[in-house]
């Protein structure tokens, strides 16, 4: 008698309970009963690339037959905006690889192996170079839509790679390409899986075009409204010249108390700030590192308010955060300034706007012409000057530029939403997990 553990029963069960409900198992895991299982040269009538003819950048020309690069090939899309051209006497001398509507554009070689795309009607009659595996399906057996979310899949990906010996990913050869193995539906199944993940690319699409326009405005806006192109309705008052060292203190930790990396703890009471824990204007407090009290405590001048503004001095300097609120009692390591006003004349939201605005960048330009600048000083900032309205005017442009970021943060999470969805839909859909017939 065979004795098994909890554990091994429990997976025995599993797997009963799935083959008796109409699954059987594969490589791929459980499938459906009515899928199979098929390589990819059965399912095929054409694998093969194209080549780069000989000429250099002399062959390529502005318009006519649109010649496809690796670089031309994205993650499920086409990247046309960089397509060279060729002419008509070129595209005749490898006729032979000329791309056809559906056709499975696939990099097999370079850092981007792996990328796959639906050749549609703006590539229609162009060719590719011998790094552009094109695959054209047996229609009747296989949608190219569906193949092209397998190929990158998770499955399809960890085929590819296998494929990359230690690592290396030299390259994929035909006869690899053919051996591919995936699970395969009925083409009415495939067809309405790929339609299903072709809606999810269209909202993510949406989401990516909305969030860029919104960037745009509040790019157009932070330009106006922070140098007094476009006033807001109800201020009228004159904008006065500030000069930054004047009206705000940087405070940094002094080079004797520097920490060691010993000192950087994993958890804590007191939060340690660096100049990677700043991303997006915002701290990412889950980043921080702890220190001890006596560290803490060493300097209150560090010793972050709400309401400070953090500007980064070291390594890659220039990256500014606001801290609109503490987790913890938190304090700064060597390499940020904290920025905070010595009068009412400059709100430090305003400031942080500021910072963050073209206005500041040209500043930085300035400082570095000519030289690599790898840490900012005190005495830097000394030059650095800004129109500044009233207290009051300031803190309403403030809330507006906030908004904005409000609402593209928003999106931003959206669209993240979006696309871990549709890795975990393509997980599913493309292994029969979750049947939609």
């Amino acid at each position: 008698m065979v004795l098994t553990t909890e554990a091994q029963q429990s997976e025995i069960n599993i797997v009963s309970l799935k083959t008796s409900i109409g699954y059987k198992i594969t490589e791929f895991g459980f499938i459906p009963e009515d899928w199979n299982q098929a390589t990819l040269g059965d399912k095929t009538i054409k694998i093969g690339s194209g080549i780069t003819p000989t000429g250099g950048e002399r062959i390529y020309k502005q318009s006519g037959r649109p010649f496809l690069r690796s670089q031309n090939i994205g993650k499920g899309h086409l990247l046309i905006d960089a397509i060279a051209y060729i002419d008509e006497e070129t595209h005749e001398t490898f006729k032979s690889t000329e791309v056809k509507v559906k056709d499975v554009l696939l990099n097999i070689t370079g850092a981007s192996i792996g990328r796959c795309a639906v050749a549609d009607e703006r590539v229609q009659g162009g060719n590719v170079n011998q790094h552009v595996c094109i695959i054209r399906t047996n229609k009747n057996e296989l949608d190219s839509d569906f193949l092209n979310y397998f190929l990158l899949s998770s499955a399809g990906q960890s085929q590819i790679d296998s494929f990359q010996a230690g690592g290396n990913r030299e390259g994929l050869n035909f006869g690899q390409i053919r051996s591919f193995t995936l699970p395969c539906p009925s083409l009415k199944e495939q067809i309405t899986i790929a339609a299903t993940l072709k809606d999810m690319d269209s909202l993510i699409n949406c989401l990516d075009q909305l969030i860029s326009k919104k960037r745009n405005i509040k790019l157009a806006a932070t330009q106006q409204l922070l140098t007094g192109k476009q006033r807001l309705p109800g201020f009228k008052d004159e904008w006065q010249v500030v000069n930054m060292s004047d009206n705000f203190s940087l405070k940094a930790r002094i080079g004797w108390q520097g920490l060691t990396t010993a000192e950087y703890l994993e958890a804590g009471d007191y939060l340690l700030v660096t100049g990677t824990d700043i991303a997006n204007g915002r701290i990412n407090w889950a980043d921080c590192f702890c220190v001890d009290f006596c560290r803490y405590n060493q300097d209150k001048n560090i010793q972050l308010q709400v309401g400070d503004v953090l500007l980064s001095k070291d390594g890659t300097i220039g990256k500014v955060a606001y801290i609109d609120y503490l987790p913890r009692p938190a304090t700064l390591n060597s390499g940020v300034f904290v920025i905070r006003p010595k009068n009412k004349k400059v709100d430090s939201l305003y400031l942080f706007y500021i910072l963050k605005s073209n206005i500041f960048i040209d500043y930085l330009n300035k400082l570095q012409a000519g030289s690599t600048i790898s840490h900012l000083y005190q005495k830097d900032f000394v030059g650095f000057k800004f129109l500044s309205p009233s207290i009051k005017e300031q803190m309403s442009i403030a809330t507006i530029l906030t908004e904005m970021d409000t609402e593209l943060s928003t999106l931003e999470q959206q669209l993240s939403k979006a696309r871990n969805l549709k890795q975990g839909m393509m997980q599913e859909l493309l292994t029969g997990r979750i049947r939609l017939i």
